[in-house]
């Protein structure tokens, strides 16, 4: 994968598996996910940037163990994650070079998963209704038991992974948030930031070894059967 960065020099990397985090990285759905907290903060009674203050990049059961114990189960969750992409007055748009970046992990075949604190429904919602290209794998909120900063959620990726013959190498995780730095850190993986939802120097302290503006910042191609960076 070739990296050009704004200092004006490219790195070139070579990975055996790409994981990617999704709200944030691949898409920015800010504006729905305040709008359903807001929802969900008046119908239980709660302050709602107590929640917005508490959720980025963590999964809502995680949210709601803390702020709501009652609510925190998957029925409600997948019920309220479903709803946001329908109820929402502002869809969620695309980071820019997302879309590209994910055509290129397929077109080469280069092992890849995507990694996020979201449902497999919200998943799943917001990948039909912009049209993305699907990854290789997924593992969402419902596959793990304890969210990011943990790194349970991407050594669960590169395990399924190994079924595509994914070979031996260094693996690249993308992230937009520190505790997704975090986990792909304690994951035993490099990691990549966008600065889409944080600064350079939060996602730098929580471990990041590069860190872009956007997708339009990197490029994939498949020498020797690896994801090059």
């Amino acid at each position: 994968m070739a990296q050009s960065l704004s200092a004006g020099r490219t790195e070139r990397h070579a990975f055996a598996q790409v994981l990617l985090d999704f709200d944030g990285t691949i898409i920015d759905s800010t504006e729905a996910i305040v709008e359903i907290w807001k929802r969900v903060a008046a119908e239980l009674g709660l302050d709602y940037r107590d929640i917005l203050r508490a959720s980025h990049g963590r999964r809502s059961i995680d949210v709601l163990k803390e702020l709501e114990p009652t609510k925190a189960n998957w029925e409600y969750v997948s019920a309220m994650e479903v709803r946001i992409p329908l109820l929402s007055s502002m869809s969620a748009v695309e980071i820019a070079g997302a879309r590209q970046l994910l055509k290129q992990l397929n077109h080469y075949s280069i092992p890849h998963a995507i990694v996020t604190s979201g449902s497999k429904a919200l998943l799943d919602a917001w990948l039909t209704i912009l049209q993305l290209p699907r990854a290789m794998k997924a593992t969402t909120a419902e596959d793990v038991k304890v969210g990011k900063p943990d790194p349970e959620g991407y050594r669960e990726a590169k395990e399924r992974l190994l079924q595509h013959r994914a070979g031996e190498g260094e693996i690249l995780v993308m992230e937009d948030a520190p505790a997704g730095v975090k986990a792909g850190k304690a994951a035993g993986c490099k990691v990549l930031a966008v600065t889409t939802t944080h600064t350079v120097q939060q996602l730098e302290e929580a471990g990041a070894g590069w860190v872009v503006k956007d997708h339009r910042f990197v490029g994939f191609e498949a020498p020797a059967g690896l994801g090059d960076l």
